[in-house]
């Protein structure tokens, strides 16, 4: 009797276990997988079965779906999603801020991932038309690796982010360790993402973020967000080093204007960064992007700035573009994309 009392003891005790492993990715009464994650809105978000067609509303959730190989089950992406290439082929269901409910709708998906800036209005209306939808808004590195983790979650791809998660922090970390060599050297770099009138990263950006992480110290990390400096106040500043937004300014076939209006401008030829060749164009996607390739960005900034975090030698300052970045931008094209990096970092 005893030894059949600690047989069902010891059942009961598996099968507690195997309870708690599973919990929160259980199969429903039918044996269907099904799962609840909390999104970064603070929505808890029941997810039935695993999602076969899938809606992305920001450039930023398309990367991370791509990067765990989901690429097969998105049916629709936004007019702004453009990386990887091969988004070019994917139906599109409006802009980054004006999605067209009609067409989501139309695209019968049992997943939407969605961001802050589709309003508030649009994503309840989905919500209200039965869509489930997961909204992601990450602020910081560590909630990039966050929302990879619950994409990968929402999808069954558990195992998937697990693994790019792990890649991520271990380059990541490649650069503290070489960071922490020269922890002395802190050299004051500016982000600037447009040139006219002047606009930089301040703190609470990405790219503070960045350039922090890869050794060095923001120049106006004094100011919050982007924001707009002056002339005489770049020039007091004085940075060691310039980091520019790739992209052209009032014509596409004007490659990089904020790289060439910073070499070309009189008054800031006796900037350090200028006279030392310190003046880099970086992809404005990747920098800006809450998405796995802001690990490729913050490699890049280590590279410049300490030689050896992530390269043999640092890359050479260049006026090549690197992507499209800002191209094709006015003045009121610039403002335009500033408020959407306020809205989707």
């Amino acid at each position: 009797m005893q030894t059949t009392r600690l047989r069902l003891s010891v059942a009961s005790l598996v099968v507690l276990l195997l309870l708690a492993g599973t919990a929160g990715a259980a199969p429903t009464d039918g044996g269907e997988r099904s799962v609840t994650v909390t999104d970064d809105s603070g929505k808890t978000v029941l997810i039935r079965g695993e999602p076969q067609r899938i809606v992305s509303l920001a450039p930023s959730n398309t990367e991370i779906l791509y990067a765990l190989g989901l690429e097969d089950r998105i049916v629709a992406v936004t007019e702004r999603c453009d990386y990887p290439p091969a988004t070019a082929n994917k139906p599109k269901v409006g802009g980054f801020s004006t999605v067209n409910i009609e067409k989501v709708i139309a695209m019968e998906p049992d997943l939407i991932f969605a961001a802050p800036a589709n309003t508030d209005e649009v994503i309840g209306r989905l919500r209200s038309l039965g869509m489930t939808v997961v909204v992601l808004d990450t602020q910081t590195i560590d909630g990039v690796l966050h929302d990879i983790e619950l994409v990968g979650r929402a999808t069954g791809k558990e195992e998937r982010a697990s693994v790019l998660v792990e890649d991520l922090r271990g380059r990541i970390g490649a650069v503290a360790e070489t960071v922490a060599e020269n922890p002395a050297d802190r050299p004051s770099v500016a982000h600037v993402i447009w040139h006219d009138p002047l606009w930089v990263s301040g703190r609470g950006t990405f790219q503070d973020e960045v350039i922090t992480l890869a050794g060095g110290t923001n120049a106006f990390g004094s100011v919050d967000d982007w924001s707009i400096v002056s002339l005489e106040e770049f020039i007091t500043t004085n940075p060691d080093y310039i980091l520019v937004s790739s992209g052209s300014g009032m014509d596409r076939g004007e490659y990089d204007a904020i790289y060439n209006y910073i070499i070309n401008e009189p008054r800031l030829q006796r900037l350090d960064a200028v006279r030392n060749d310190r003046v880099y164009v970086i992809d404005a996607d990747v920098v800006s992007r809450g998405s796995p390739r802001i690990v490729d960005a913050l490699e890049e900034v280590a590279g410049y700035l300490h030689p050896g975090a992530s390269r043999t030698s640092t890359p050479e300052a260049t006026g090549a573009v690197q992507s499209p970045g800002f191209g094709g931008i006015a003045l009121s094209g610039a403002l335009f994309i500033v408020f959407l990096l306020r809205t989707k970092k």
